[in-house]
């Protein structure tokens, strides 16, 4: 055993060698970690008591441990333990035998790395506490195939093949509640009941009640490096939408949104409130929504939308989301809960549609000046794991460019009232769609494929054993 761990040791200390050594060459890849940047942090930072170390689980969960100071200076490399099988767990955080990453494995650890730009104060917590939000290797130091973040990344991969860059943003809804009213009846606090008088779509008046929590979560948000845009009142009372400016990176994209969901449920509790991002929290009101929006440049920085030419592709790209929508529904819509929000006059499409500025669709050519011309994809709850939803995304544009087939003509009106295919209500069919889908084998790989089908399928069984209040109040 010892002979073992001294090889061990020789190994890590090897790595170690060739990071530093790759750390100083003069073109040094941004997405190496390296611990410098850990090193410059504490430095600048000699209050920090703990650190919170984060990562992302397959169903956009954040998981994690908690950290002394000291543990920051590895966060880099060789890097935090934590099991490969953090991404086996249910939506509650169990194992789910059937992914076949547990035991009977020997619950293998990886490494959980810093990723570059990513370590952060937390300003919202009581003592003085940093965040790392990392990504996943393994014992070899390859990148784990079960992390999220690879599955964009190697998307990512054929993008920059092809001299193409994504250029994304993410639109976030949330509401905000009362914790113990909202636990114990469902309703959002004891004043707050269903009534039309309360709705206040775009109001101000209701923004600047809320005026010191949103001034911290732009505050914070800018101290992250988040780059947070418009806050609105949305169409539901108590609902909220946060903005974030768009990204020719998409992969920061991606990290920004689960951040800014973190920053926002910190924030909310720090002042007696609970923000929720559940998909379908109240039935009377429209549902949280996680819109994209996507546009891609060429290796000339020129948006390949604009233009006439430009409008064509745009068609492609369209075309091939339409026709991936099925296979991908259950990255977009990954929980139980969040069928409840697809609802005809609900803003939440139910037609494979797509039309110009038009909000009943759910692909969307916004309004814009023809550089600006872009993809608004409005199928994700605001609950779904954003490096999954990026996936799918950008996924099914790339597949229509290069199929180049166009979509039906774009819808004009209420697209509720279109006789076109219509989406599945119920989570079994999308997992059945998702566990098919030749496009899902090519994007997830055959593995991640089924252990995401398999989280999807106990979590469904789960919801189907439980015998609700209604039917004991009705049956009983």
């Amino acid at each position: 055993m010892r002979d073992f761990k001294a090889r061990q040791l020789k190994v890590l200390k090897g790595h170690g060698d060739i990071m530093r050594e790759s750390a100083t060459t003069e073109n040094q890849d941004k997405n190496v970690p390296t611990n410098e940047e850990a090193e410059r942090f504490l430095a600048e930072n000699p209050d920090i008591e703990s650190v919170d170390f984060l990562i992302p689980d397959i169903n956009g969960v954040m998981r994690g441990k908690w950290g002394p100071t000291e543990a920051l200076g590895k966060s880099c490399y060789p890097g935090i333990n934590m099991p490969l099988s953090i991404f086996g767990l249910d939506i509650w955080g169990r194992e789910v035998e059937s992914t076949g990453i547990h035991i009977e494995t020997g619950d293998l650890d990886g490494y959980c790395r810093a990723i570059p730009g990513r370590i952060n104060r937390a300003p919202w917590a009581p003592r003085p506490s940093a965040q790392v939000l990392m990504s996943m290797y393994t014992e070899a130091g390859e990148p784990c195939v079960y992390d999220p973040r690879n599955v964009l990344q190697r998307l990512m991969d054929r993008f920059e093949a092809k001299g193409l860059r994504p250029v994304t943003a993410f639109e976030l809804e949330f509401y905000l509640v009362d914790p113990n009213v909202f636990q114990r009846s469902g309703r959002m606090g004891k004043d707050l009941g269903p009534g039309p008088e309360q709705q206040q779509m775009y109001s101000l008046s209701e923004l600047r009640g809320q005026s010191e929590l949103f001034a911290e979560i732009r505050a914070a948000a800018i101290a992250q490096g988040l780059p947070i845009d418009t806050i609105i009142k949305e169409a539901a009372p108590g609902q909220f939408e946060v903005n974030l400016k768009h990204r020719d990176d998409a992969m920061a994209a991606a990290d920004d949104t689960v951040l800014l969901r973190r920053l926002i449920t910190e924030s909310a509790h720090k002042h007696g409130l609970r923000a929720t991002f559940m998909a379908k929290p109240f039935l009377e009101w429209p549902g949280n929504g996680m819109h994209v929006h996507a546009s891609i440049l060429d290796t000339d920085g020129n948006n390949i939308f604009a233009g006439e030419a430009g409008d064509l592709r745009l068609q492609h790209a369209a075309a091939g989301l339409l026709a991936t929508l099925k296979d991908t529904l259950l990255l977009y819509i990954p929980g139980f809960n969040g069928y409840r929000r697809l609802q005809p006059g609900s803003y939440a499409p139910t037609r494979i549609a797509w039309g110009r500025n038009n909000r009943s669709v759910v692909v969307r050519v916004p309004a814009s000046d023809d550089k600006a011309r872009r993809l608004e994809h409005r199928m994700s709850g605001a609950d779904a794991n954003p490096y999954f939803v990026l996936a799918g995304v950008l996924g099914g544009m790339l597949e229509g460019l290069e199929n180049a087939k166009l979509p039906p003509p774009p819808v004009e009106g209420n697209a509720y009232n279109v006789p076109l295919p219509q989406l599945s209500d119920d989570m079994d069919d999308a997992i059945e769609d998702f566990e098919r889908s030749d496009f899902i084998r090519r994007l997830f790989g055959p593995e991640l494929r089924k252990i995401f089908a398999e989280i999807k399928r106990e979590e469904l069984k789960a919801f189907d054993n439980e015998i609700t209040p209604l039917e004991r109040s009705t049956y009983l």
